[in-house]
C-alpha cells in the first residue's frame, strides 16, 4: 500500500445479518474510539443491488482503502456488481468480520492510519 493514510469503509451488514451483531459492535466503537475517519455505509450487499454510484466514489482516489465487511470476495463481486471499478489488490485490504476478531480488525485498521 501508499504511504497515504488509508480511507476505511466499514460496513453494517445490516440487511444480511451475516456478521455477528457483537462483532459489528466491537469494530464500530474501536472506529469511534480511534479517531481516525471513516465511512460507515449501512449494507454493501443493498447498495449493489441497487447499483448505487456511491460504492463507485468511496473507491475513487490514490489513497489506500480499507473495508470492513465480510468476505474479500463477496465484497469484490458487489463493487464489480455495481459497475464500480475495485482497486488493485495492493491499495485495498478487505477485513473480514465473519473470521478475524475485533481486536484482530482493530489493530489492522489502525496500521499505517
Amino acid at each position: 500500500m501508499s504511504h497515504s493514510p488509508p480511507r476505511i469503509l466499514y460496513c453494517r451488514c445490516a440487511f444480511a445479518q451475516a456478521v455477528p451483531a457483537a462483532t459489528k459492535d466491537a469494530v464500530l466503537a474501536q472506529l469511534c474510539d480511534s479517531g481516525v475517519s471513516f465511512e460507515s455505509v449501512p449494507d454493501l450487499c443493498e447498495m449493489s443491488a441497487r447499483r448505487d454510484p456511491a460504492l463507485a466514489e468511496m473507491l475513487s482516489g490514490e489513497a489506500p482503502v480499507k473495508i470492513v465487511a465480510c468476505y474479500p470476495r463477496a465484497v469484490k463481486w458487489l463493487f464489480h456488481q455495481a459497475d464500480a471499478p475495485f482497486p488493485p489488490e495492493d491499495q485495498v485490504e478487505v477485513l473480514n468480520m465473519r473470521e478475524l476478531t475485533p481486536e484482530e480488525i482493530g489493530a489492522r485498521l489502525l496500521e499505517n492510519s
